[in-house]
C-alpha cells in the first residue's frame, strides 16, 4: 500500500514537473538550502534569481550544529527508515561531491562518537561500527570514562554553515545567478491565470515564472495568502559557544548532554539545553576540560515540518510553487539542492524525494 501510495504522488509530481513552465527560477531565501538549491539550478542552466532580506546563511543556518551525519537527528541509532532515509543515507558522498566542484569548501571529516550511559547499543548503519571502551579511548584520548560502547561514524563530519552558504552563493552568481541580498520578500505573485509570476520584495518586484520558497520558517507565511498550508513550525535550538584547551576533542562526540566539537583551537560549540548542565557536563567528561568557560549563547528557530520530515516538492494547486523546506538542513543540503534543480531544470521525478512531498498533508 505504502508503495502504491508512493508511486501515485510521482505521477502527480511527474504531472507539475511537466508543465510547460519555463525553468526562470526565484529561490527565496538564502539559507543554506536556498542557497544550494540556486548554485545547483544555475549550474544546470537555469536562470536563477536568489533573494533573501538579510545576508546569505544569516538566519538559522548560523545557529547550527553543522554536523553532516549518516544518523538520524538525535544521532543514536544507526540504522535510519523513514522518508527521509534516502536523504541521509547519501549526504556525506554529496558533500565530498560539492567538495570536488567548490574546491576549499570549509568541511571537516573527522568522524562523529555516538554514546548514551542508559540501554544497550543500537544496530550500526552502513559505515558505521560499534566500539568498545577502549577504541573510545583511542579515538578521544581525553574521556575521562569510556563508553562501554559507542556509535562510531567514521565518515561523518561537520561544516562551517556561512562559510559553505557563501561559498554556495558565489557558485551560483559564477554560474549567472542574480543574487538580491537585504531585500525581504513581501509576497508570492500569481498572474491571472493562478500561475506564479514572481515575488514581491521591499524594493520592488522580480518576475518569474517558478519560485522555490526555502525560507525556513517563514515558508508558511509566505505560502498561506496563496492558500498553501505548509505545517512548518519554529522550534528553539540553542548554541553554546565554550572556551578550551587546544586539542580537546577530535571529532563530534554526542552524548545524552550535548552534541560537541571543536571549531578552533580555543573553541567548542555544542548543542544543548542548558549552559549550567552543559559546561559541568562537558568539564566532568574530559581531562583538560576543567577551564572551559562559556563564551556565548545563541538560540535559533529550525524549522520543524510537523512529522519531523523535510517537505519538498512541487504544489499542485499553484503552478509554479515549489517547497523545499526541513530540519537537518545541513546535512541534507547539498543532496537536496542537486535532487531539486535536477526536478525544476530537467523535469525529472526524482525518488528519493518522494516520501518528502508537501501533498502528504493533505
Amino acid at each position: 500500500m505504502k508503495a502504491a501510495r508512493t508511486d501515485a504522488a510521482d505521477a502527480r509530481v511527474a504531472k507539475v514537473l511537466s508543465s510547460p513552465v519555463s525553468r526562470d527560477l526565484i529561490v527565496v531565501g538564502a539559507g543554506i538550502i536556498g542557497a544550494s538549491v540556486a548554485y545547483h539550478a544555475a549550474r544546470a542552466g537555469a536562470a536563477v534569481t536568489l533573494v533573501d532580506g538579510g545576508q546569505p546563511g544569516a538566519g538559522v543556518t548560523a545557529d547550527s550544529f553543522a554536523w553532516v551525519t549518516l544518523a538520524g537527528p538525535s544521532g543514536t541509532s544507526g540504522v535510519q527508515e523513514g522518508p527521509a532515509a534516502g536523504l541521509r543515507a547519501t549526504a556525506t558522498a554529496e558533500y565530498h561531491r560539492l567538495g570536488a566542484e567548490l574546491p576549499g569548501l570549509p568541511v571537516t571529516w573527522s568522524g562523529s562518537l555516538t554514546w548514551t550511559t542508559q540501554g544497550s547499543a543500537p544496530d550500526a548503519g552502513p559505515g558505521q561500527a560499534i566500539v568498545d571502551a577502549a577504541t573510545v579511548a583511542t579515538l578521544e584520548p581525553t574521556v575521562r570514562q569510556p563508553p562501554e560502547w559507542a556509535l562510531w561514524a567514521p565518515s561523518d563530519g561537520a561544516i562551517d554553515s556561512v562559510g559553505v552558504t557563501e561559498r554556495l552563493v558565489a557558485g551560483a552568481r559564477a554560474h549567472g545567478a542574480r543574487v538580491h541580498l537585504d531585500t525581504p520578500v513581501t509576497a508570492v505573485r500569481r498572474d491571472a491565470a493562478g500561475q506564479i509570476a514572481g515575488v514581491e520584495t521591499a524594493a520592488g518586484p522580480l518576475s518569474g515564472t517558478t519560485v522555490v520558497l526555502a525560507a525556513g520558517v517563514a515558508t508558511g507565511a509566505l505560502a498561506a495568502p496563496l492558500g498553501v498550508r505548509v505545517p512548518v513550525d519554529p522550534s528553539p535550538a540553542t548554541l553554546f559557544r565554550l572556551s578550551a584547551p587546544a586539542g580537546l576533542v577530535r571529532g563530534v562526540v554526542n552524548t545524552e548532554d550535548f552534541d560537541l566539537r571543536q571549531v578552533a583551537a580555543d573553541r567548542l560549540i555544542a548543542a544543548a539545553d542548558s549552559p549550567e548542565r552543559t559546561l559541568a557536563a562537558v568539564r566532568s567528561t574530559f581531562h583538560g576540560a576543567e577551564s572551559v568557560e562559556l563564551l556565548s549563547t545563541r538560540v535559533g528557530m529550525r524549522p520543524m515540518p510537523a512529522d519531523g520530515d523535510p517537505i519538498v516538492g512541487p504544489v499542485a494547486e499553484v503552478p509554479g510553487l515549489y517547497l523545499a523546506v526541513m530540519h537537518s538542513a545541513v546535512t541534507f543540503a547539498a543532496a537536496v539542492g542537486r535532487l531539486v534543480a535536477r526536478e525544476l531544470v530537467n523535469g525529472t521525478v526524482e525518488s528519493a524525494l518522494s516520501g518528502c512531498r508537501p501533498n502528504r498533508f493533505h
